[in-house]
């Protein structure tokens, strides 16, 4: 009972945490919009609209190839209320672009190979991966309002049907 109760404090406070958290907006990063390159700043990529963070571990791995093929079938839906889907790994834009033209995506894609956002965020950590603690990148996904403060985060979650449940959540 104690660890529970202890727990949900926990919880509440990494919550209360990230809701007045501002994050860093100069850091820049290169990032594909509609099949091109470039480096914007985080202002730059999130300035006009509400933004759903989704950080995966790889490109072209089973579980993030499904995560981010449903987000994309479910890409007009989240823009219909207003959310614009922006997705992070540390892979390279050249694996970013392979991934993309592979699986058909259309998403925006941001190139983190320092981890500096996945740090900001705590999308990267510790990771029990077969009894052996590993630093990972963590599944993620933060959604992020106008005044760019993150609302809501989730950690840890499974690819199948994440999507889904993330829309239903938003209505």
């Amino acid at each position: 009972m104690f660890l529970k109760a202890f727990l949900e404090e926990e919880r509440a406070f990494l919550f209360f945490k990230y809701k007045t958290m501002k994050l860093n907006l100069n850091n820049k990063y290169n990032i594909l919009v509609s099949w091109q390159e470039k480096e914007l700043s985080l202002k730059e990529i999130l300035w006009d609209k509400k933004t759903i963070l989704y950080f995966y571990p790889a490109d072209n791995t089973p579980g993030c190839t499904l995560e981010n093929k449903d987000f994309t079938c479910l890409k007009n839906e989240f823009n219909s209320k207003w959310y614009k889907l922006v997705w992070i790994s540390k892979n390279s834009m050249e694996s970013h672009k392979k991934f993309l033209l592979g699986h058909d995506l259309l998403n925006d894609l941001i190139s983190d190979p320092e981890l500096v956002l996945h740090k900001e965020l705590w999308a990267y950590g510790e990771k029990n991966n077969y009894g052996k603690i590993i630093q990972w990148v963590i599944r993620s996904t933060f959604v992020i309002d106008n005044t760019w403060e993150v609302i809501k985060e989730y950690k840890n979650i499974k690819a199948t049907g994440h999507a889904a449940r993330l829309l239903k959540e938003l209505d």
